[in-house]
């Protein structure tokens, strides 16, 4: 029941400017063709704690993220996988990105850099930048008392120095050990760690005992000792290659000293190995066991492990597999690693299929920039995106990338900074001048306004056709 002043008030109001409601009929219509009264809306973002990369697309908001935040909320891992042709900004998003997660203090960061320009690796001017010095592995350098990680450093537990020997014998050998070379080769370490206590064995200790096996190996398993020095015999031309072929230098000797793995970050400069050659899967295995056994420890702090050039891992079956063992320590020790891929058939076809599957069934975010319309199709065939992601991908502007972060698939734009811009964009800045070429702001906004037309236009397009078939439907 209405008090009478309201109602008084009402009478008034309509006498005057007659009556104000209007009584409108219900409408029967479908969910089909009322979906087109609504504006479409942007899916929500992984929150406001964590590293900005830069904003989502279609909607303009900020896009955040970071794997330590959104681990058992919105992240069963914290790996990631990043695809994508050269040219459209893989580089250029890794280097921001751990240019920011640095800005924490309980960051740390391991970069494997397999590329570089003018000597050096594309690593360099951040790791000046930083106050680091790379670790650059160059086997003429190392000749000249350059640096040196020995696998059988006192660092690494002893069952870890015997397994990155067997892991450079099989990557070497494209073949797994038999159990007869297998035996060599770990009575031989043994001796070899039992004797040698006055200074770091080294990898020519161990070549020495395959090619001379003491007689005590032989009556433990009742064999000939001519028997056990010829199952040592391939394992000790495998080693040799490190000690005296086109590896020397590198590993041969003690590690190095003054190589600080508490520093922020540390960069591994591998740019002056051959990465088509066999010594770049060898040099990932011994770098990868090293880390494992010397840098990762249960101390609290976040570690990100990032991979250039990740195929030449993925690719080989046995470091597929170590690496595949350290990225369990993601859970443990609070590991997230970064494997950065042109394209995702360089992995699911290679050699290493199998393991291949399982580690990028470990990350659960997947970045994808454009790709070749039949490589988009392959990529989300394997990766499971939704066939609006996989349709756009070809028509990506660079910076611009496909995000699925655990199934919240986005498109986002990635900014840089002016403060980072120079430590970034590196070969821009020896290549091109700027009396040839326009502005970087003129670029990124024309990049912008591209690739805004294009979403909007495939939006169009995509409710055009949901119409029609609504519409269609309601016909029949």
């Amino acid at each position: 029941m209405r008090d009478p002043l309201s109602m008084v008030t009402d009478a008034f109001t309509s006498f005057l400017f007659g009556k104000v409601e209007t009584t409108r009929l219900p409408v029967r219509t479908s969910t089909g063709q009322a979906q087109a009264v609504y504006l479409p809306t942007a899916a929500p973002g992984l929150g406001d704690s964590g590293v900005i990369i830069g904003r989502e697309v279609y909607s303009g908001k900020g896009y955040i993220y970071d794997p330590f935040q959104l681990y058992g909320q919105q992240l069963p891992a914290p790996h990631w996988l990043v695809l994508g042709e050269s040219g459209n900004g893989k580089s250029a998003l890794e280097k921001t990105y751990v240019l920011r997660q640095l800005r924490f203090k309980d960051r740390q960061v391991v970069v494997l850099d397999a590329q570089g320009e003018d000597g050096v690796g594309e690593w360099n001017l951040i790791a000046q930048e930083l106050g680091i010095t790379p670790i650059r592995l160059d086997p003429t350098a190392a000749l000249d008392m350059g640096i040196r990680l020995n696998p059988l450093d006192p660092a690494i537990t002893t069952t870890g120095q015997l397994a990155l020997l067997r892991t450079i014998i099989e990557v070497a050998m494209g073949h797994g050990l038999d159990e007869r070379s297998g035996f060599a080769l770990k009575v031989a370490h043994a001796y070899v760690n039992e004797t040698i206590v006055e200074r770091q064995p080294v990898l020519t200790d161990i070549v020495e005992q395959l090619r001379h096996p003491e007689p005590s190996s032989a009556e433990a398993m009742n064999v000939a000792i001519d028997d056990v020095r010829a199952w040592g015999l391939d394992v000790a031309l495998v080693i040799d290659r490190l000690v005296d072929g086109d590896l020397r230098g590198m590993f041969d000797g003690p590690t190095t000293v003054g190589i600080d793995l508490d520093a922020p970050l540390i960069v591994f400069d591998l740019s002056h190995i051959d990465r088509n050659s066999i010594a770049m899967p060898i040099l990932m295995a011994i770098v990868g066991v090293w880390l494992e056994h010397t840098w990762i420890r249960p101390d609290r702090k976040k570690r990100i492990f990032l991979v250039e050039e990740a195929w030449h891992i993925i690719n080989s079956p046995f470091v597929a597999q170590l690496f595949q063992r350290l990225l369990k320590f993601g859970r443990r020790l609070g590991l997230s690693f970064v494997a950065v891929v042109h394209h995702l058939s360089d992995v699911v076809d290679g050699a290493a299929a199998k393991e291949a599957a399982a580690i990028l069934k470990m990350a659960s975010t997947r970045t994808i920039y454009a790709q070749k319309a039949d490589e988009a199709r392959a990529t989300g065939l394997v990766l499971g995106l939704p066939r609006w992601a996989v349709e756009i991908i070809p028509s990506l502007t660079p910076g611009i990338a496909v995000w699925d972060v655990n199934g919240n698939v986005q498109v986002v734009k990635h900014l840089v900074t002016e403060t980072e811009r120079p430590l970034v964009f590196t070969d821009r800045a020896m290549t091109e001048s700027s009396s040839d070429t326009i502005s970087d702001d003129d670029a990124l906004r024309a990049a912008e306004l591209e690739a805004e037309e294009r979403a909007a236009a495939f939006v169009e397009q995509q409710m055009g056709d949901r119409l029609k078939d609504s519409s269609e439907s309601t016909v029949a």
